[in-house]
């Protein structure tokens, strides 16, 4: 493809995105397609000839759309929003047509250069310590998601607590990671990975009304398992849990962390961003005395597009020991100078985009001002859909709810516990299957009640005000089929 092919094929990509923004409310927001439907609409093996770019957009069109699940639809509630945005399409643009492989600072400067900037200017938004800064004796760096964050921590956490032996010599005695069922399953898949296995992991108790992590459970669980000769590695405190957004009490966990000298991560993937709001500062609270490192997701709440997740530690240099490796390939002249950050050094891959680009475009151009009003437009919104819900009698609400995320379970009046969470299921079902929004569902003290998120870049008030009322109609009509009791 020439220069020129790529501009006009460039135009029509771009004129196809921007009416797919702007008509994706008249497609439903679940896919609608059976299993395998997809695969079978495209042809089993590759062309023999190249295709004009035309028939790949008629392709887009025909077969793939109809199995797009539209995250960006404003009647996607399901799942924590997956923003995106204008200026961060355009910055994920440029990474690909620059097509830098940053690896090292050496394989392009600007690529580590305004990284750094970038994770310090979000840092600032974020209210987050000076220590996290990377001109500081921690810093920042863009992974793919908070999952990959996850696992950094924990390798870095291993390497403190065991003296530098597991990087070296690999799994040598119990290790152990605190979690609650609140916790996201990526601390599990990490501990996996990290040799630990699911047996590593400790479960601490939760608060029953807020679902928050018990410190005192904490503390017990610490003395039993250093009495039975483990070693505590990491203590992961959750603020804005994936199931409710419960807050874990970071201050508190945080005094146990350090009476046993435990690496604290505090995992904010969804929530840490909505600290770009003075009002929400106070998810910060611990933050600066206790965390080892903390990470939070731009690429749910913060308009940037998938993937663009933050991590910043307090002290880089477990990390660096436990992921750093110089082969003589990578050897170079600013590398061992030590006079530059290596960003290889604080991830699993080697390789690496130029994903701060995006995130650049998107700080700049909606500016602290403009990300403030979108993190406070869900906030409200979700607050008053909160007040709709707690005003029917036939719907109870979860407190708290501070966030985007509403969590509610419909009543079900002469059903039995199973029963009701059977019905509250066929109600997701049917109201999924509608076309016009997406929920999905979780279980509060076991019983099963419904998530609605709401951030979505496109959503509105009418949006979530239809949402609610075709919610309130079928939830009456499948009352009215279930048999009198």
């Amino acid at each position: 493809m020439t220069p020129e092919e790529f501009r006009h094929h460039g135009k029509q990509v771009i004129d196809w995105i921007a009416d797919y923004l702007a008509g994706i409310a008249s497609n439903p927001v679940l896919s609608q397609v059976k299993p395998g439907e997809i695969r079978r609409a495209l042809p089993t093996g590759p062309p023999e000839h190249g295709e004009p770019f035309e028939s790949v957009l008629s392709d887009l069109d025909r077969i793939l759309l109809p199995g797009i699940t539209h995250w960006q639809h404003p009647g996607f509630f399901a799942y924590f929003p997956s923003n995106t945005s204008g200026p961060a399409i355009l910055g994920d643009l440029l990474s690909s047509g620059l097509g830098v492989q940053g690896m090292l600072w050496v394989t392009s400067p600007a690529c580590t250069e305004l990284e750094t900037v970038v994770v310090d200017w979000l840092a600032e938004l974020l209210g987050l310590p000076e220590r996290f800064r990377t001109d500081a004796a921690g810093g920042g760096v863009i992974q793919d998601s908070a999952s990959s964050a996850c696992l950094v921590a924990l390798l870095a956490a291993l390497h403190r607590a065991s003296g530098g032996r597991v990087a070296a010599e690999g799994i040598d005695r119990r290790y152990t990671v605190y979690v609650t069922s609140q916790t996201h399953s990526s601390l599990e898949k990490a501990a996996r990975i990290a040799g630990l296995g699911a047996a590593g992991l400790r479960a601490v108790d939760v608060d029953p009304r807020t679902l928050a992590m018990d410190p005192a459970h904490l503390r017990a669980l610490l003395a039993e398992d250093v009495a039975a000769g483990a070693v505590p590695a990491m203590v992961c405190a959750t603020v804005g849990t994936t199931s409710t957004t419960a807050v874990d009490p970071v201050p508190a966990i945080g005094e146990v962390c350090r009476e046993h000298g435990v690496w604290l991560h505090v995992d904010a993937a969804y929530a840490g961003v909505a600290a770009v709001c003075p009002e929400f500062r106070w998810l910060n609270d611990g933050v600066a005395e206790y965390a080892d490192s903390y990470a939070t997701n731009p690429h749910k709440w913060l308009l940037t597009n998938f993937d663009c997740g933050v991590l910043w530690t307090a002290d880089r240099a477990p990390l660096l020991e436990a992921l750093s490796i110089l082969p003589e390939y990578l050897r170079n002249t600013a590398t061992t100078g030590g006079s530059v950050v290596d960003y290889r050094d604080w991830q699993v891959p080697l390789g690496r985009r130029f994903r701060a680009l995006k995130l650049w475009s998107v700080i700049r151009w909606y500016g602290a001002e403009g990300l403030r009003a979108h993190i406070r437009k869900g906030v409200g919104l979700a607050r008053e859909l909160a007040e709709w819900i707690g005003a029917d009698a036939g719907f109870e609400v979860h407190e708290p709810h501070p966030f985007g995320l509403v969590c509610f379970r419909p009543v079900w009046p002469g059903l039995d516990p199973a029963e009701s969470d059977g019905a509250t299921l066929r109600l997701m079902e049917l109201l999924n299957a509608s076309g016009s929004m997406y929920l999905t569902h979780t279980r509060i003290a076991g019983r099963v009640v419904l998530r609605m998120a709401i951030g979505a870049t496109a959503t509105e008030r009418r949006h979530v005000e239809q949402a609610w009322e075709q919610i309130r109609w079928e939830h009456a009509a499948l009352s009215a089929s279930l048999p009198d009791r």
